[in-house]
C-alpha cells in the first residue's frame, strides 16, 4: 500500500526593524502606524515614546507668546518677561506679539513695550483735541515766528528792497512767500513755508515728522490742513506743518488732532520695518484691499509721507478674498490668502513691488500654522500642509491622510515642525514632521493656540491646562510632567501582500523596558473592529526582552501595542505560513 507524501507548508519570516512613523491611508508600509499617541523620531530608527514636558508657568489667562532674550507672555492685562509683571491694562482677547528691535508690538491693543527699558511702554496710536483757543501764525521750519510787520503783502513787488526783505505774493492761489536777493536783484520763492498751530498740550504726544491727520479746523484758509499731514517740528504746546496764510488767525473749535494705526488682519516685521494687510472696512470706512508698511524704524508712524526712503507704504492688490496669514520668509515679506500669496520685493518705498503667485496659500483660520523649518516655510493650506523654499510649496503631509484638519497653529524646533490642529470630528492633534527624517509623528490630542522658540527650546500655550508648556524638560527649577507617558501604536493591516491563502503564525516583538515601564499587546483580526488582549508586562530591569506573540489564523490582521514609561521596540518579526489560492 502506498501512502501520500505530506508537504510542510511553507513559510517566510520578515523582519521590521526600521519604524518610520505616522501614516493615516489604507495601505501603508512595514514599519509605519496607522495611528499612534506620544511617539517620537528621537530614538529612529527604534520606536520610543517621546520625552516629558515641562511646565513654565500657570498662569490664569494666557493670551500671547514670544521670545525676546528670555520668554515673555500676556496674561490678561498683564505683560510678563522672565516672570516679572507690567501692568499694561491689556485687553483679554487673543494677543499676536510682532519683535521689531528690543521692543514687543501688542496686538488688536496696539500697544508698545520696551523689553530693554521696561519703563518705556504705551499705546501706538495717540491723539489730543483741544480745549482753547488754538492760533495760526506763519513760522520757519524750527517753529520760530515772522514778524509780519517786516513782510510786505501784496500782488506786486515792493519797490526798493532791502537785502532779504520778504513779500507775500498774493497775484495767485496759494499765495507765495518770496525774498529779495540784493546780489541778483531778484525775488526768490521761499522753497517751503511753514504754519505753526499752537493751543496748550497740543504737541505733547507727538514727535517730530509724525504723520498725523487733522480735524475740526473751521477757518476757509485753512480747509486744506483738515488732512493728513506730517509734523516737522513741535513743542508741547505747538506743531509745525506746511502751508502759507497772510495773517495770524485763531478759533475757538476743537480741533482734532491724530497718530493712527491702520486697522489690520495680520502684522509681521521685515526689513525694520512692521507690515501689516487688510481686506473689508479700514479705519476711515472705507472698503480696502491693502497691504502696508511702517515708517522704518518707526513703529509708530503708518501715514509719513514726505518723500524720502525711510517714508511709510501703501497699495492695493488685486486679488479677491481675505487675507488668511503674513509671516517674513528669507527676507522677504509674504501675504497669504486661500489660493495665492502676495510678495513684497525692494528695500524702500520707491522701489517696492509686489508679486502676486496663484498657488496654495494658508486656510482660513491657519494663519498660526506659518513656521519656518531651516530656511523651509511650512503651512497648513485647504488640503494639505505645505513647504515653500521660495519657488512653490510643495505637499508634505500625504501620510496624514484624508482628515480635513482646521484651526492650525505651529511652531518649529531643530529639524521639526509642530503643528496643533481641529480634525472633522471637532478633536485635537499634535502632530509632529522631521524634515532631517522625512516622517510624521502623533502625539497627542494637545490644543495650543500659541508656539514659541526661546533658548532651545519650544514653548506653548495649552488651551486645556491654562499652561505655558515646553516640549523638553526646561532647564533650572521648572516643573516637568509628573506621569509616566502613556504611548501606543497602531500598525496598518498586515497579510495584504499575497494572493494566496495565508496566516501570520507568529509576531516576536524584541523590545526595552525602563524599571517601572509596562507594555501590553492587543490584536484586531479581519477587521473586526474589536481588539483581543493578548500579553501585559512590566519592566523590572533595564534589559531586552523577545516576546513571542500567537496570533489566531486568520486573513489579515491589525497588532496594538500600548505601554506606559521609557520604552524601545527595535523589532517586529512575523512568520507567515503559506498555502494555495483556494
Amino acid at each position: 500500500m502506498k501512502l501520500s507524501m505530506l508537504r510542510e507548508i511553507p513559510s517566510t519570516r520578515s523582519m521590521i526593524d526600521v519604524f518610520r512613523g505616522y501614516n493615516h491611508n489604507l495601505r501603508i508600509g512595514e514599519g509605519e502606524f496607522y495611528d499612534m499617541k506620544n511617539l517620537t523620531s528621537a530614538g529612529y530608527p527604534t520606536l520610543s515614546p517621546r520625552p516629558k514636558r515641562g511646565i513654565y508657568s500657570s498662569p490664569k489667562n494666557p493670551t500671547g507668546l514670544i521670545a525676546k532674550d528670555s520668554l515673555c507672555y500676556v496674561d490678561g492685562e498683564d505683560f510678563y518677561i522672565n516672570e516679572y509683571k507690567i501692568a499694561m491694562g491689556l485687553s483679554d482677547e487673543p494677543k499676536t506679539l510682532i519683535s521689531i528691535g528690543a521692543y514687543v508690538i501688542i496686538m488688536p491693543d496696539k500697544k508698545y513695550i520696551n523689553t530693554a527699558d521696561l519703563t518705556d511702554y504705551g499705546p501706538i496710536e495717540a491723539s489730543v483735541e483741544t480745549s482753547e483757543t488754538t492760533t495760526f501764525s506763519l513760522c520757519k521750519l524750527d517753529g520760530t515766528d515772522y514778524d509780519y510787520e517786516k513782510i510786505k503783502i501784496s500782488d506786486t513787488a515792493p519797490e526798493d528792497p532791502e537785502n532779504l526783505a520778504l513779500w507775500m505774493d498774493t497775484s495767485s492761489t496759494p499765495n507765495v512767500l518770496k525774498q529779495y536777493s540784493a546780489l541778483h536783484s531778484t525775488w526768490t520763492s521761499v522753497a517751503t513755508t511753514y504754519i505753526k498751530i499752537k493751543s496748550t498740550g497740543i504737541g505733547k504726544p507727538f514727535a517730530k515728522n509724525d504723520g498725523v491727520t487733522i480735524s475740526g479746523i473751521d477757518i476757509d484758509e485753512l480747509s486744506d490742513l483738515n488732512n493728513t499731514i506730517v509734523v516737522w517740528a513741535k513743542g508741547d504746546d505747538y506743531i509745525v506743518v506746511t502751508g502759507i496764510i497772510e495773517r495770524v488767525l485763531s478759533t475757538n473749535a476743537k480741533i482734532t488732532i491724530t497718530r493712527r494705526m491702520p486697522i489690520m488682519d495680520f502684522i509681521i516685521e521685515s526689513g525694520n520695518r512692521l507690515w501689516g494687510c487688510k481686506y473689508g472696512i479700514a479705519v476711515n470706512g472705507q472698503v480696502v484691499n491693502e497691504i502696508y508698511a511702517s515708517k522704518l524704524g518707526d513703529f509708530k508712524n503708518w501715514n509719513c509721507f514726505m518723500g524720502i526712503s525711510t517714508d511709510s507704504y501703501v497699495a492695493s492688490v488685486g486679488t479677491d478674498g481675505q487675507f488668511t496669514g503674513a509671516v517674513t520668509h528669507l527676507g522677504y515679506p509674504l501675504f497669504f490668502k486661500e489660493n495665492c500669496m502676495h510678495k513684497v520685493y525692494g528695500n524702500y518705498p520707491a522701489n517696492f513691488q509686489i508679486q502676486t503667485t496663484a498657488c496654495r496659500g494658508v486656510q482660513k483660520g491657519c494663519s498660526k500654522s506659518l513656521a519656518i523649518v531651516n530656511e523651509t516655510l511650512f503651512y497648513k493650506s485647504r488640503a494639505a500642509v505645505c513647504a515653500y523654499d521660495g519657488s512653490l510649496p510643495v505637499e508634505m503631509s500625504s501620510a496624514l491622510g484624508d482628515v480635513a484638519y482646521s484651526d492650525a497653529v505651529a511652531g518649529s524646533l531643530g529639524n521639526k515642525y509642530y503643528i496643533s490642529m481641529k480634525d472633522d470630528k471637532e478633536e485635537y492633534n499634535l502632530f509632529v514632521y522631521d524634515t532631517s527624517k522625512g516622517m510624521w509623528h502623533r502625539e497627542d490630542d494637545t490644543q495650543a493656540t500659541e508656539f514659541c522658540n526661546c533658548r532651545g527650546n519650544l514653548y506653548y500655550i495649552d488651551y486645556a491646562d491654562n499652561q505655558i508648556k515646553a516640549v523638553h524638560e526646561i532647564k533650572g527649577n521648572y516643573n516637568t510632567e509628573n506621569i509616566p507617558i502613556q504611548w501606543s501604536a497602531t500598525t496598518g493591516i498586515m497579510g495584504t501582500d499575497s494572493p494566496d491563502k495565508k496566516y501570520i503564525s507568529r509576531l516576536i516583538v524584541r523590545l526595552l523596558l525602563e524599571v517601572g515601564a509596562s507594555v501590553s499587546f492587543a490584536i484586531e483580526y479581519d477587521s473586526s473592529g474589536e481588539y483581543e488582549h493578548l500579553f501585559t508586562m512590566s519592566g523590572t530591569k533595564l534589559q531586552t526582552f523577545s516576546i513571542p506573540i500567537k496570533p489566531k489564523r486568520c486573513d489579515h490582521l491589525r497588532l496594538r501595542i500600548r505601554g506606559e514609561g521609557v520604552a524601545k521596540i527595535f523589532s517586529i518579526t512575523k512568520t507567515i505560513e503559506q498555502g494555495s489560492d483556494v
